[in-house]
């Protein structure tokens, strides 16, 4: 299964879709941490959790232009 920063830089969902990935993994019985359930680094998880998901937006965003 694809996570959600795999599927976002593939272009197969929109970044809001994030929301819905952290959802569910709240209600999954998964013993990943949400940053592996979602396929973030850590400095991708730090930026959202700091700054917000702007910040994390733009960190991917540029990914999808390298």
């Amino acid at each position: 299964m694809k996570t959600f920063k795999e599927k976002y830089l593939a272009g197969e969902i929109e970044f809001e879709e994030i929301d819905n990935y952290s959802q569910d993994w709240g209600f999954s019985d998964t013993t990943d941490t949400l940053r592996e359930y979602l396929g973030l680094n850590a400095e991708e998880e730090d930026a959202w959790v700091s700054v917000g998901d702007e910040a994390l937006k733009e960190l991917l965003d540029q990914q999808l232009h390298n």
